[in-house]
């Protein structure tokens, strides 16, 4: 792979990542404290991100395989999202800015998909070559938080007009892009009962029900976690919060090794006990200058909570399925978290937000015992049923044998 390509298609990881990480982090805290919307409405408009991401796939599976060639489909929907995101900035009720952030999910939640084919359409070996070129997008999102944090513009429309500048300036470059041209194959028929009947199998099924509902919890950090730091006095919030994606490189770097020593049911469990852990941390943490380490340390506990629980499912995911379902499966697995999970996190976190506010102000202890204690019930079903199901698969393949 040419030094050359390696560089470019590292450029647009950045950028991909830049434009989320510019505006998505900080959100919360320009609808709640500029905006003055409750919980209820910060939530449902999170959730526009959720109800995109289970669309999304018939666009990329649909529209982008079968009549365009992919680079210019990403370039379309990056120039497109530019424009919804630099209306969004200028909308000042909820209707228009849910209207608006919803059509642009169904803009930017494709391109992520789009963005991993076009790497790998341009690499001999992806298991070599992607993972260095995929670290620049985690680099993109701090860079984008640094930068917010710096400038000082977390409470305004700022943030949403620079993720629609970088997204024009992505749009243009993806043109310049090497890509795939369209396969116009006739449309199969869909293999989704092959993938449902192997999901419901065996461990893995515990995996996936698993993932739908650590996601509740998971769309409370999301969400508001920006505005609870702005709220309780953190200076450079945005800044400080990629901490997370700092945490997360590093221990993406030490999967590998966890991985063998620990297996899937320990890695997994690890990871929602962090969950739990990070909002008792933010709970307590906020109180005075002598546990203000807590917060930081819950935001570091990032890396542990997603790694060790998503990145560990979709590697369990890949050993468990035959070569030809195991895309569809993580598309599943994506469609199921990102958007299913997080959809009912946001309805979910925004009602918790909304009862728990008095006067404008928010009692962020109970805030955030509602998700830890959601991730510690997660964690023991898991533990419990995982158990439970893989002796009983152990058993019938005894008896098989």
């Amino acid at each position: 792979m040419k030094q050359t390509l390696k560089v470019r298609l590292s450029v647009m990881m950045f950028l991909q990542f830049f434009i989320w990480g510019a505006w998505a982090v900080t959100l919360g805290t320009y609808l709640g404290m500029t905006m003055n919307f409750d919980g209820t409405e910060i939530g449902l408009i999170y959730g526009t991100s959720a109800i995109a991401a289970i669309v999304s796939p018939l666009i990329v599976g649909f529209v982008a395989d079968r009549f365009f060639s992919t680079q210019k489909i990403y370039a379309f929907l990056h120039l497109a999202g530019a424009a919804c995101l630099m209306m969004a900035s200028y909308a000042e009720d909820f209707n228009s800015i849910y209207l608006i952030l919803l059509l642009y999910g169904i803009c930017y939640m494709p391109t992520l998909a789009l963005a991993n084919s076009i790497c790998f359409h341009n690499m001999s070996d992806p298991d070599k070559y992607f993972p260095a070129i995929r670290v620049l997008g985690t680099f993109g999102w701090i860079v984008a938080g640094l930068l917010v944090g710096f400038w000082e513009i977390e409470q305004d429309q700022t943030p949403l007009q620079l993720a629609a500048l970088v997204s024009l300036m992505l749009g243009l470059y993806a043109f310049t892009l090497p890509g795939k041209s369209p396969n116009n194959m006739p449309i199969e028929k869909p293999h989704w009962r092959d993938v449902f009947r192997l999901v419901i199998k065996g461990p893995f099924f515990i995996v996936f029900i698993s993932s739908i509902f650590i996601c509740i919890p998971l769309a409370f950090y999301y969400n508001f976690t920006n505005l609870f730091l702005n709220e309780v006095g953190v200076v450079n919030a945005a800044g400080k919060m990629t901490i997370g994606q700092m945490s997360e490189m590093a221990f993406l770097l030490l999967m590998p090794l966890m991985f063998r020593r620990l297996g899937v049911k320990w890695m997994m469990l690890i990871g929602m006990f962090a969950w739990a852990l990070r909002y008792l941390l933010f709970a307590y943490g906020y109180e005075s200058d002598q546990t203000i380490w807590m917060l930081y340390l819950g935001i570091a506990l990032h890396g542990i909570c997603y790694d060790f629980f998503f990145v560990t499912g979709q590697i369990y995911a890949d050993q468990k399925f035959p070569n030809h379902l195991k895309s569809s499966v993580q598309g599943l697995m994506t469609v199921a978290t990102y958007g299913v999970g997080m959809f009912i996190g946001s309805l979910v976190s925004g009602t918790v937000v909304t009862q728990n506010t008095l006067d404008g102000t928010k009692d962020w202890l109970s805030i955030w015992w509602v998700p830890a204690m959601m991730a510690l019930v997660v964690m023991v079903g898991f533990y419990m049923f995982f158990n439970e199901k893989h002796k009983k698969q152990s058993k019938e393949a005894s008896e098989a044998a």
